[in-house]
């Protein structure tokens, strides 16, 4: 698209929703299955350390989560998120195909690849890197090409 306003509002309304399922995710993490019972899940999954996995993975989402929302630090959380849904895939979903009704890898993949586009492309100019520009290393302006 060559049109920046169509352009960054996709971008900001790709973060937004990316960035409320993310928040709302790890905000079920941690204030409805709390530490106890998100460790508890984790171990039933086989996810490793899962004490400590369930600590980072829920706040980690509530923080990328919000990052995206506000468009803050995008390419880091990008990445951050798309490798949390990565592990999601390989430890709980791949086994149960696609759909998410039947417990399969549909959401996570849609999450993880629309986070790893985020942190390609990043913020956008309606969110925070975007407003800092050239002031942040993982949002400066490319140079032109000829």
């Amino acid at each position: 698209m060559n049109n920046p306003a169509v352009r960054n509002l996709g971008i900001l309304v790709a973060r937004l929703g990316i960035g409320v399922i993310f928040l709302a995710h790890g905000w079920q993490k941690a204030f409805t299955n709390g530490h106890a019972g998100q460790t508890a899940g984790f171990e039933a999954m086989g996810v490793p350390l899962p004490g400590v996995s369930a600590f980072v993975v829920t706040w980690l989402e509530v923080i990328g989560g919000l990052a995206l929302i506000v468009g803050a630090a995008v390419p880091v959380f990008g990445i951050l998120l798309f490798l949390d849904m990565v592990g999601a895939f390989f430890i709980a979903h791949i086994d149960k195909g696609i759909f998410a009704s039947d417990g399969g890898y549909e959401l996570v993949l849609a999450l993880g690849v629309g986070s790893l586009l985020l942190a390609v492309v990043g913020s956008g100019r309606f969110g925070v890197d975007g407003l800092l520009g050239d002031k942040l290393p993982w949002a400066a302006k490319e140079p032109a090409t000829v």
